[in-house]
């Protein structure tokens, strides 16, 4: 039995074999077929380069020796994939170039669409052209010419209408809403308006309320009490406050250099009343006002503005003190607003006056929301526009007090009366 079965097993081996060898016979010729087949993309044979073809079928002679199917080493035309060739179809190549020429066509249309969208007239000869390419108004900017020699020629008709027109966007700036106040950089509220409500920190450069200085001097005095050593630091970074004149200067300064509009402004101020050491120079003053106003610190442009209604350090100049008070109030401070207020009432521009002294009460500001309400007693203001000015007042000074704020306001009376 044992041998009748070992035979049997050696005949299913021969099977096995034939059988074997058979497969890789129709592999092979089934692989030789898919190389000459057509490219699927294409259908073209020919065009296929003659070296990607000796390539093919030298990897496959390789492979049939190997007695595997090494997939990972194929190659295949990167567009149709059709083949074995590391090369792209010459029909692929014309269909890459013809694309490529169709994406050229069309951003040439697209940016002959945006020119013919973006083309202006002329104002003074009343030729097209190209928007981005043609001069415009330096003022009003809204008017465009084809060259400098249209716009000068045409400066004189246009003369009154950009005047008129600018003056137009000036208004539509400074009667806009106030946003909110800059925000203590502790707490995260609004900052509140009038003095000694806030502090510049010459050691970070920070602005902080009042209430979160004061809330700070108050955790050292207790740790003191307690018995607990410990020295005055910034409510911010916690810096020792400096120690002399000297130091102060050379914080601010540092600033200075870093371009903090801040800064400058408290430089501005140390000239103007000769602080830290300094020499009293009311035209320092005013340099370090315009940088800091230009900076984005709108306080500063109210100091500018003030020294132009007073003359210090400059000629007495009521328009520039009012165009200085006008951008301090477009910059978000609402102090320039009672200033404001003034200059157009003595002018007989009741209706702007109003409208500035409306702003600033809606802003929160407590001494012009009290006129306001005188106002309305005496029949100027309506009862409608009362009731909304006070609304909006109510609504500021919430986001605007705290706990500490208030504790700090009764400290500073108690102190300063």
């Amino acid at each position: 039995m044992s041998s009748i079965d070992t035979t049997k097993h050696g005949e299913d081996n021969n099977n096995i074999d034939t059988i074997a060898q058979d497969i890789e016979r129709v592999v092979i010729s089934e692989d030789k077929k898919d190389t000459d087949k057509d490219c699927t993309s294409c259908e073209q044979n020919n065009n296929v380069d003659n070296v990607g073809t000796d390539v093919m079928f030298t990897e496959l002679q390789t492979r049939t020796k190997r007695g595997k199917d090494d997939s990972s080493d194929s190659f295949e035309c990167s567009l149709c994939s059709w083949g074995q060739t590391t090369k792209i179809c010459k029909s692929c190549e014309q269909k890459l170039e013809q694309a490529k020429n169709d994406d050229d066509d069309d951003n040439e249309d697209f940016n002959s669409v945006t020119k013919q969208k973006n083309t202006s007239t002329c104002a003074s000869c009343g030729k097209e052209g190209y928007s981005d390419d043609m001069n415009t108004c330096n003022k009003c900017k809204e008017v465009k010419y084809c060259n400098a020699a249209c716009k000068k020629k045409h400066r004189t008709k246009h003369k009154k209408s950009c005047e008129r027109r600018v003056a137009e966007l000036h208004d539509e700036k400074l009667f806009k809403e106030h946003p909110p106040s800059e925000e203590c950089h502790i707490c995260f509220l609004p900052l509140q308006h009038g003095i000694q409500t806030e502090s510049f920190m010459s050691c970070c450069g920070k602005v902080i309320c009042a209430g979160c200085i004061v809330a700070m001097k108050m955790s050292v005095i207790a740790i003191r009490k307690s018995g607990g050593k410990i020295n005055d630091l910034c409510a911010f970074c916690r810096t020792p406050p400096p120690s002399s004149d000297k130091e102060s200067l050379n914080r601010i300064e540092k600033l200075v250099d870093k371009g903090n509009a801040n800064a400058f402004y408290t430089l501005g101020l140390a000239y103007r009343k000769g602080d830290f050491g300094l020499t009293q120079s009311y035209q320092k003053a005013n340099e370090l006002y315009l940088k800091a106003g230009g900076l984005g610190c709108s306080k500063a442009y109210y100091g500018l503005g003030i020294s132009y209604e007073k003359g210090t350090g400059v000629a007495i100049d009521k328009n520039k003190a009012k165009h200085y008070y006008e951008l301090a109030a477009i910059g978000g401070y609402v102090g320039a607003r009672h200033n404001l207020t003034r200059f157009e009432a003595d002018a007989g521009n009741v209706e702007r006056a109003m409208a500035h002294l409306v702003l600033a009460a809606r802003a929160g500001d407590e001494s012009l929301m009290n006129k306001v309400k005188e106002y309305f007693i005496k029949g100027i203001v309506t009862k409608d526009g009362y009731a909304t000015t006070l609304r909006a007042y109510h609504d500021r000074q919430k986001v605007m007090k705290s706990d500490a704020r208030e504790e700090a306001a009764a400290l500073l009376l108690k102190l300063h009366g």
